[in-house]
Parts: C-alpha cells; sequence; structure tokens
C-alpha cells in the first residue's frame, strides 16, 4: 500500500470516529434538550444557532476549502506553510471582528433579538471559536486525526456537563454557553497543536498576502452565502414567520436527517485535498476514483434515505416520545436529503471547485438561494414546518441536478472517464 493511500485510509478512519462522536452525542443530547427545555426553549436556542451561522460564514469566508487547497498543493514547503496560515489567520480575525460589530448593530436594532440579546451574545461564542480552529490547514497537510481528537475530547466532556448543569426549560442559556465554551476550548487546544506538530510561527503578514487570500476565496464565499441561504435559513426564516414551538418541531426533525446526510463529512474532507492533489499528477486516475465514490456513497444514503421514509414514525417516536407528529412529517418529506445532498457535493465541491469552476460552482448556489428564499416563503406562509421541509427538498434537487449538468457542459464526464484539457490548473 503507497504513503497517499495509507493516508487516505487513516484520514477516512480518523474522521469516520469524529463524524461517529458527531452522530451519536446529538442523538443522546438532542432528545434530552428537547424533553427538558420544550419545544419553545429549545426552538428559541435553535433559532439563535441558525442566526449565529450567519456570522460563521463570514469567518469562514471560502478559506475551508481555498486555503486546504493550497496547503495541499505546498505541504512540504514550510516557508509558504507559514505564510498561508498567517495570511489566512489574519484575515479570520478581522472578519470576526467585523461580525461581532454587525450582531451589536442588529441585536440593538430589532425588537425580536434585543429581548433575548444575552443568548446571541453567549452563542457568539461558537463564531470565535470557529475562527481559531484551522481545519483548514489539518485538512491541507492530510492530518486529520488531530480534528478528531481535539473534537471529540471537547464534544464529550461539553456533553457530559450538558445533563450535569441543564435541567429545566430556564436552563437555556446554559445551553448556549456550553455550545460556546466548547468550540472555544477545540480552538485553542488546535492552535498549541498546529505549533508544536506542524511547527507553525505566525507572523503579521503582507496586505498583499492577506488580500490574494481573501480575493481567491471570493467565489466559494459567494456560494456558500447562496447555500446557508437555503439551510441555515430554513429555521432563520420559519422563526420569523411561525412560533419558537414551530421552530422547535422543525429542528428536532431537520436535525435528524442532517445527522444521516453528515456521515457523508469524513469522506467530503478527506477526498477534497486528496482529489486536488492527485489531479495535478493524473486525471483519468482522478476521475475514476470519483466514479468509484459515487457508486459506493450514492448507493449508501439512497438506502439511508429510503430507510428514513420508510421508519420516520418509529425513529420520531424513539427519540422524542409521542406528541411530535409534526416532527414525523417535517422527517419524512426531507428523508431523501441525504442522497441528493450527497450528489450536489460530489458534483458540485468535489468536482467544480477542484476542477477551476468556482465561478459556475457559485453561480448555481446563488440562482438556487433566489429560487429557494420566495418559494420557502411562501410555502412556510402558507403550509408552516412541512412547507419550509418541502422548498429545501426542491431546491437542494434543483442543484445537484444543475451541478451534475455543469459539469458535462464543461468537459467533464466521470462516467466515460474523459475530461477536457486545461480543466485542472494549479
Amino acid at each position: 500500500m503507497n504513503d497517499s493511500r495509507r493516508r487516505l485510509i487513516g484520514n477516512f478512519f480518523n474522521l469516520s470516529l469524529l463524524q461517529a462522536a458527531n452522530y451519536i452525542l446529538p442523538l443522546i443530547t438532542i432528545p434530552y434538550l428537547v424533553r427538558v427545555l420544550g419545544p419553545e426553549k429549545f426552538g428559541l436556542v435553535s433559532f439563535a444557532q441558525a442566526f449565529i451561522q450567519y456570522f460563521v460564514i463570514i469567518t469562514d469566508y471560502g478559506f475551508h476549502l481555498t486555503a486546504t487547497r493550497k496547503i495541499s498543493l505546498y505541504r512540504n514547503q514550510t516557508d509558504k506553510i507559514n505564510e498561508i496560515f498567517s495570511s489566512v489567520f489574519a484575515a479570520k480575525i478581522f472578519l470576526c471582528f467585523l461580525s461581532l460589530l454587525l450582531l451589536l448593530v442588529v441585536v440593538f436594532s430589532i425588537e425580536k433579538f434585543r429581548v433575548n440579546w444575552l443568548l446571541y451574545f453567549v452563542t457568539f461564542g461558537i463564531v470565535a471559536g470557529n475562527m481559531l480552529f484551522p481545519v483548514w490547514l489539518f485538512q491541507g497537510m492530510e492530518q486529520m486525526k488531530y480534528i478528531t481528537y481535539i473534537n471529540v475530547s471537547s464534544k464529550a466532556i461539553f456533553t457530559f456537563f450538558i445533563f450535569i448543569i441543564v435541567k429545566t426549560e430556564d436552563h437555556y442559556l446554559r445551553v448556549a454557553f456550553l455550545n460556546s465554551a466548547g468550540y472555544l476550548f477545540s480552538g485553542i487546544i488546535s492552535l498549541y497543536v498546529v505549533s508544536t506538530a506542524f511547527g507553525i510561527r505566525p507572523h503579521i503578514p503582507k496586505w498583499m498576502s492577506v488580500k490574494e487570500e481573501m480575493k481567491d476565496g471570493f467565489y466559494v464565499f459567494l456560494s456558500f452565502i447562496g447555500e446557508r441561504l437555503y439551510t441555515t435559513s430554513n429555521t432563520f426564516i420559519l422563526g420569523l414567520l411561525a412560533s419558537n414551538t414551530a421552530v422547535g418541531y422543525y429542528s428536532a426533525g431537520e436535525r435528524l436527517v442532517k445527522a444521516v446526510q453528515g456521515l457523508f463529512q469524513p469522506v467530503s474532507q478527506v477526498i477534497y485535498p486528496h482529489i486536488s492533489y492527485t489531479a495535478s499528477q493524473s486525471l483519468e486516475r482522478t476521475l475514476k476514483f470519483i466514479r468509484k465514490i459515487i457508486y459506493s456513497m450514492g448507493g449508501a444514503f439512497a438506502l439511508a434515505s429510503v430507510l428514513l421514509f420508510v421508519f420516520s414514525k418509529d425513529i420520531v417516536l424513539f427519540l422524542y416520545g409521542t406528541g411530535f407528529e409534526n416532527t414525523e412529517s417535517v422527517m419524512r418529506i426531507m428523508s431523501f436529503l441525504p442522497f441528493v445532498g450527497v450528489m450536489g457535493n460530489i458534483f458540485g465541491t468535489q468536482i467544480m471547485l477542484n476542477f477551476n469552476m468556482q465561478s459556475a460552482f457559485a453561480r448555481i448556489i446563488i440562482c438556487g438561494s433566489l429560487i429557494h428564499i420566495p418559494v420557502s416563503l411562501f410555502l412556510t406562509n402558507n403550509y408552516g414546518m412541512t412547507g419550509m421541509a418541502t422548498s429545501v427538498m426542491i431546491t437542494e434537487t434543483i442543484l445537484a441536478i444543475s451541478m451534475f449538468v455543469m459539469t458535462i457542459v464543461k468537459g467533464i464526464n466521470v462516467f466515460k472517464i474523459r475530461a477536457k484539457s486545461g480543466v485542472f490548473n494549479v
């Protein structure tokens, strides 16, 4: 077994452990929190988390993909790695500070937010912790074991505290605090690991270097703004049009479906830098690798979606108990989201972003968002949470099909192992 394959398998194993923790721990905590906080307070906390995710987008910008790709290409050049790390980190600090200013303006300008201002500022710790954690560096270096060790230990610790200190519905602020503390703890530990394991020595970068990193991430940033408009915004929009209780029912169902879809996350994180690196060596080998991923992951998640549809009632009853029929209907409507989402990731993130289609990728995402917002507003206003679930499925399906068609139009056919010359450039 060559070093590349050994590293790929090792990274997949480590990220699978992380995703298992991400899957198991919410299955333990969410039913507990739903019962302790009740649908209303659980919905309020979910709404705050959805709102704060907009600021996570700003600080992520597009570095989680563009910086990952650069690190993977220059992984053996220490000086270049230091330059990239310093520039990206400086940009993220600036964007985090900008996000905090925007939060201040929004919270104290709008009554709906001002009423629960402390909840939003406590939840903002997620943004700061996310800013500190250089996942993009670990991914680019293909050293995912550090991501696993840090995140699993942190999540386990703070999950334990949820059962210790969250006892009544009035403790919803404690939930927000523990979530933020977990992210901050992980971020601080990760910086220590970066320094000791990789010998990274951050310095004050030149403005031109920071500007170059932000320019490189611009199209990815636009595309992920668009993506969040049909993902995170779903809970946010529902919270604006409906009660916190409705948000609680919807979030409980959506999180179960997203937990299944999230099982693909370790695969996505592992193969993205691998595809970037191998595409510069052999296009034919890379396209064969992608085709294997499509067949294996497509089949697995199609089966998972069918099982979600068939057993949605039993799953909801087992995890949440009686009285959550609305959650069951949401889950049934969204049951095929794992399959559709995985196909969209493969043709979009894995192929389009690795084969110089950033602009087309961003346009598809933005157009999808422009379709999703009015459709979701109309369906939610008329059908509530089931209308929102329906609009999500419509949008995700359109996006996945559009990305597949665009790869064909741009000359990449993974089924026939064919690509136009010049589709991959460093």
